[in-house]
């Protein structure tokens, strides 16, 4: 399971340096739009050649199917994509790394996970060393940017209902099932609310490397990166599965240094000791 987590997280990481550069040039909306699209497009393909192995569908599945496409498209990543063109790569990557914590709260108030110290220890231990990596990279937390930190806040928490309630899907369909349909269900639940919005649909102002953007986004984090979470659900508790969510500003911050030649500080040297920590601690629990 570890070694998916990790490159599911290193997967991940690198959305938040797509998001933020695509939202310069194209609207949000339509962002989600298209990279609904391609994960669909790549979903779809992948079902039609995998047709005679895949479960048979129970239609009492169909409204749990429903609520985490509405989950994940219309309201996950619709305030994802918005709130990171509002903020800064920063504050959405705090904003994710409490994820874990809700998570924690939501399985175990709602769902009867077990609430042990490691597991809060852990992930106490991990939010702090994310705080310490993100100071190094920036983290501005002013009014100019509340919008924006609202918005990435609520992506978090809906990613941790969705990661919640995905889990039995997982298990009983597999991770690249269940995750084909709940993004498929997405997509179909996000096209009319698309058409409400006071967005102009064209594709003629989109560029060469905007495609490659949308396909990224759309194939790579929305697909793969969707299919290695849900695996890895199947794998252990909601609690400690999120809590990798934390390494996500280390990774983009080491994705930075290697594509953009961003130098790391010792800040990030010990902030991002002390995260690996606490996941390795939540695994205890």
């Amino acid at each position: 399971m570890y070694p998916v987590l990790f490159l599911q997280q290193l997967i991940a990481s690198s959305t938040h340096l797509f998001a933020k550069s695509i939202t310069a040039t194209l609207h949000p909306a339509m962002v989600v739009l298209l990279r609904g699209c391609f994960s669909c497009l790549a979903y779809g393909t992948w079902m039609i050649f995998q047709r005679s192995k895949l479960k048979p569908f129970d239609k009492k599945d169909l409204i749990g199917f429903l609520i985490l496409g509405l989950i994940n498209i219309p309201i996950n990543q619709l305030m994802f994509i918005w709130g990171v063109s509002f903020t800064t790569a920063p504050n959405a990557a705090l904003a994710y790394a409490l994820t874990p914590a809700f998570v924690l709260v939501i399985a175990s108030v709602f769902f009867g996970e077990k609430f042990t110290f490691w597991k809060t220890v852990g992930i106490v231990i991990a939010i702090i060393g994310t705080i310490l990596v993100l100071l190094e990279r920036g983290l501005e937390l002013n009014s100019k940017h509340f919008w924006g930190n609202i918005m990435v806040l609520g992506a978090s928490c809906s990613w941790a209902i969705y990661t919640i309630l995905g889990k039995k899907y997982a298990q009983k369909y597999g991770a690249l099932q269940s995750t084909a349909l709940s993004m498929m269900s997405g997509l179909l639940i996000y096209i009319p609310i698309f058409g409400l919005l006071p967005v102009e649909f064209n594709l003629s102002v989109i560029t060469p490397f905007n495609w490659f953007q949308l396909f990224y986004l759309g194939v790579i984090t929305s697909g793969a990166g969707y299919a290695l979470w849900y695996y890895a659900l199947t794998k252990g508790d909601a609690s400690k599965v999120s809590v990798f969510n934390n390494l996500q500003p280390i990774f983009t911050t080491i994705l930075a240094y290697i594509f953009m030649g961003n130098q790391p500080s010792g800040l990030f040297i010990v902030g991002g000791a002390i995260a690996i920590i606490g996941v390795i601690l939540t695994q205890r629990g």
